[in-house]
């Protein structure tokens, strides 16, 4: 993805705001991978150095920020998806296929701003931390380390909540897809017109991606759950292990899909496939 949209620039210094989505997807699944494998290499090498604190904190940094941007990323892509193909007649959605660019820019700016926000509750919740280790030290159990406990555990859990907006927008735009996708088959079957038309192709392609996203990120989100709560399981570092795994199969998996959901990038690919053989 990233070498067809950059030699795509390159040569025309222009790109579209859909290759651009792609392209900024791509890279930032790139530093995921990079920050998955830093951390897997981490686990099977050098144990206690991936639970020394700082070590461990830079990394969950690096990856809370680059987690939500790339989930933002391709919920950007799904709308851009649902705007450009789906057809209401309802004069907000109207509004926003009229003026797709402008609503995805601001998307960016958002993404941008939520995932800087999730990444500051996370070092909040890091100062919790060492500062209940240190009351834990001392031995100085009292109602105040019982409430900064408290409020650990509520940061914690409120810090997935940090998902629910790009999950929200990514269903909205598959059922749009959907309802979109069912009214147009109607009006194929009462005109008596072929179901392989382009537009019905193209709403099944951008509802397979959509979908696959949805899919992907539940199993990324079982991963995470199976890495974050690995201490409290039998062999830890086996099942930190296996979450590493499975959280590698969204990043990846998805852009798969992405390549062969979009015509120039499976282009290229077929051409590459035949030029090995």
């Amino acid at each position: 993805i990233g070498l067809v949209n950059g030699r795509s620039w390159f040569k025309t210094k222009r790109m579209s705001l859909s290759d651009f989505i792609i392209a900024t997807l791509a890279l930032s699944r790139i530093i995921l991978l990079c920050i998955l494998l830093t951390d897997s290499f981490l686990i099977v090498f050098s144990v206690n150095e991936h639970d020394s604190g700082i070590i461990m904190q830079i990394i969950d940094v690096f990856w809370t920020f680059t987690n939500h941007l790339s989930i933002w990323f391709a919920t950007c892509l799904g709308v851009l998806y649902c705007l450009k193909i789906a057809s209401f007649s309802h004069p907000t959605f109207l509004w926003l296929k009229w003026r797709v660019s402008r609503v995805l820019v601001w998307m960016l700016l958002g993404a941008l701003l939520l995932s800087c926000g999730s990444t500051a509750s996370l070092i909040n919740e890091f100062k919790l931390s060492s500062a209940l280790r240190g009351i834990e030290a001392a031995r100085n159990v009292t109602e105040h380390f019982r409430k900064k406990r408290n409020e650990y555990y509520l940061i914690h859990v409120l810090g997935t909540l940090w998902y629910l907006p790009p999950l929200i927008v990514s269903l909205a735009s598959y059922f749009l897809l959907i309802f979109s996708l069912g009214r147009h088959t109607r009006q194929m079957l009462q005109n008596s017109a072929s179901s392989r038309e382009p537009s019905t192709e193209a709403h099944k392609r951008a509802i397979r991606i959509i979908l696959s996203f949805f899919f992907l990120f539940l199993l990324y989100f079982l991963a995470f759950l199976i890495a974050s709560f690995s201490h409290f399981l039998p062999k830890t570092k086996m099942a930190k292990m296996i979450g590493e795994v499975m959280a590698m199969f969204y990043p990846a998996g998805h852009s798969f899909i992405v390549i062969l959901g979009n015509s120039k990038l499976k282009q290229t690919v077929v051409q590459m496939l035949q030029c090995e053989s």
